[in-house]
């Protein structure tokens, strides 16, 4: 018997309770881990709360590192003792769990379980985002909403890496500092300052190429109103609730703008896709520019309070669970 967060029916962080589950021996192309350290995600909430639904009972929690403890048939890229990192369907919110080997990545040891934990889903993200939906290069401006959180900090600090200006929203002073510290050059504090406004003074009315917008329904027309013609909004959360009912004439007036939804299961979909993807995140840690600053810890037994203090606003960088 290993311990798991289960939800038995959506709701508040109350609907979140520890207890014993087994788990059957892996079975063909699956990989048993010992999780080290467990992300914490704001899509966690949408599946606890129903926005997303999901079969009842449920593990929450797709992103996990930690090391090998068995292998199921026709398993040969693993065996037990490898440290890995992974990020798959539901089951990170326990002491151990069941994943598909295909979804599993070789760590290096040169990236921590718990950075490894915090970014897989974070900083995979981020990396569809800066070099597959659209991709970044010296000269662009781009806007990253939510910029002092954990996928916005990435966002921030690869897209300077990258050669862009980059413009980050936050909502109070300290996040500002923190947004800069991470590679903003310039940022909005999205409630005192009204942001495509800013955003056109910043860039003596040229605008972004691209918005980076995980936020939602309060900030899609801003996103929109701070895009140059032909620019493209990449909406991938819903941190304030789902964009509904939109008129796309809106992109013509506008500018023939492109708005895409992009998601990381088509991403990684292709193995050797999402192989890639974690090399490239891997070296970009590894080399320095990227740095995943874990600002809360969590153990497993109060992952009702990780999603209260997530929910309430109340994280910078990124948070872990540690089983």
């Amino acid at each position: 018997m290993v311990k798991a967060i289960r939800v038995h029916k959506t709701g508040g962080p109350d609907v979140l309770q520890l207890e014993d589950i087994a788990l059957p021996a892996p079975g063909p192309g699956e990989v048993l881990i010992r999780n080290r350290a467990i992300g914490l995600n704001f899509i966690d909430t949408y599946f606890r709360t129903g926005l997303y639904p999901a079969p009842m009972p449920l593990t929450l929690g797709n992103e996990s590192a930690g090391d090998v403890l068995a292998v199921g048939p026709n398993v040969s890229e693993f065996k037990p003792g490898d440290r890995i990192a992974v990020v798959s369907s539901h089951g990170a919110y326990a002491e151990e769990r069941i994943v598909p080997a295909s979804a599993v990545v070789a760590l290096p040891d040169s990236v921590s379980y718990e950075a490894a934990a915090s970014m897989m889903l974070k900083g995979l993200t981020a990396e569809y985002l800066l070099h597959r939906t659209y991709q970044v290069k010296p000269g662009d401006t781009i806007l990253v909403h939510a910029a002092a959180g954990g996928t916005g900090s990435i966002l921030c600090q690869w897209g300077k890496a990258l050669g862009a200006t980059v413009i980050g929203t936050v909502g109070s002073k300290e996040k500002a500092e923190l947004a800069k510290a991470n590679g903003a050059d310039h940022v909005i504090l999205y409630r005192d300052e009204d942001i495509a406004a800013r955003v056109k003074e910043i860039t003596g009315g040229q605008l972004c190429d691209v918005v980076y917008d995980g936020v939602g329904k309060d900030t899609f027309m801003a996103s929109l109103d701070s895009l140059k013609p032909f620019g493209l909004l990449a909406s991938f959360g819903n941190a304030s609730g789902a964009v509904e009912g939109f008129n796309l004439g809106i992109l013509a007036a506008k500018g023939s703008l492109y708005v895409t939804r992009p998601t990381m299961g088509t991403h990684t979909a292709k193995r050797e896709t999402l192989v890639a993807m974690a090399k490239n995140l891997f070296g970009a840690v590894s080399s320095g520019k990227v740095t995943v600053s874990i600002n809360a810890r969590f153990p497993l037994a109060e992952a009702a309070a990780a999603h209260r203090t997530l929910e309430s606003r109340g994280t910078t960088g990124s948070t872990v669970i540690i089983p």
